[in-house]
């Protein structure tokens, strides 16, 4: 499958800004089951931009700097991705949750695609007792991790509420968890917590996934949004493979990874620093659309 992607991010000053430098983390990766064709990056009115080192995670990072005074500020991220990637099939072969987490622990790979970077609490995602003890139901050291990994994704599709009002950015996963409510984030770093508790490695995914309309209904363009999701260690073998516990389903051709860390703060879409008087108003817009829409249209 082939998907052009194009993510509109304007922000609005009530004032003049006199100085913003962001970091921008909207090209999405190279990653085992997708290959970026093609991508463009076009900022509105002005700014300089450069590529800078990710601090953590898997990204590309590009800095942006803009010294001229705006009112507003428009980035556009337009990107062309083919994705080919089936779901996994659970097998009695499936290495167990404990050798899983034994095999992680003695892993010697240091990069950020190794499982070492993603077995520890980090900023956003830390331990927490009462979610690794409701999450530990699922996750019995002598379950194959496929079985398991999925049995936990879908019991927190069918426990929690997706609810959009549940929640802000920088709520903890433990609030999540005592409202049992969230969005796509929430219940993302809940898992995690769960998982790295039982000693797995858990990473944070952020980018998109393709939404089917309504039968005889018009696909709405830009009204699609940014997607989070779980990425667990499965041993050498099988590798990272994805968990979508919104959905309670695996990652396969309809999810596409932009960035891969410890926690959203890690890969936040853009981040950074405004100077400038007065509120901001911030709108986003997202489509997603698979090649055969672009030719039927």
């Amino acid at each position: 499958m082939i998907y052009d992607i194009r993510h509109i991010t304007r922000f609005d000053y009530q004032g003049s800004v006199r100085f913003a430098r962001c970091n921008l983390r909207l090209k999405p990766i190279g990653w085992p089951g997708q290959e970026l064709l093609d991508y463009k990056l076009v900022i509105s009115p002005s700014g300089r931009t450069f590529p800078a080192r990710a601090e953590a995670g898997l990204a590309h990072v590009v800095r942006l700097v803009v010294e001229d005074p705006v009112k507003f500020l428009s980035i556009d991220s337009i990107s062309r991705i083919a994705v080919d990637r089936p779901a996994p099939v659970p097998s009695a072969d499936d290495p167990t949750l404990a050798e899983v987490a034994a095999a992680a622990r003695a892993s010697r790979d240091p990069s950020a695609a190794g499982p070492a970077a993603y077995l520890f609490p980090s900023p956003r995602i830390p331990l927490d007792r009462d979610i690794g003890d409701w999450c530990g139901l699922d996750l019995q050291p002598d379950r194959p991790v496929l079985e398991a990994g999925m049995a936990l994704c879908q019991r927190i599709r069918r426990e929690f509420e997706f609810d959009t009002e549940a929640t802000l950015i920088d709520t903890s996963p433990h609030e999540a968890f005592v409202k049992r409510a969230g969005v796509c984030q929430d219940l993302a770093q809940i898992m995690i917590t769960g998982l790295r508790t039982a000693g797995l490695p858990a990473a944070y995914a952020s980018g998109y996934i393709r939404t089917i309309p309504p039968p005889g209904k018009k696909r709405l363009v830009g009204a699609d949004a940014t997607h989070a999701w779980v990425l667990l260690w499965c041993g050498a073998k099988i590798g990272w493979v994805g968990l979508d516990p919104t959905n309670g389903i695996w990652m396969a051709n309809d999810h596409i990874i932009m960035a891969i860390g410890r926690d959203y703060g890690d890969i936040a879409p853009i981040d950074g620093i405004v100077l400038g008087a007065g509120a901001q108003k911030l709108d986003v817009s997202v489509d997603v659309a698979p090649e055969m829409e672009d030719v039927a249209a």
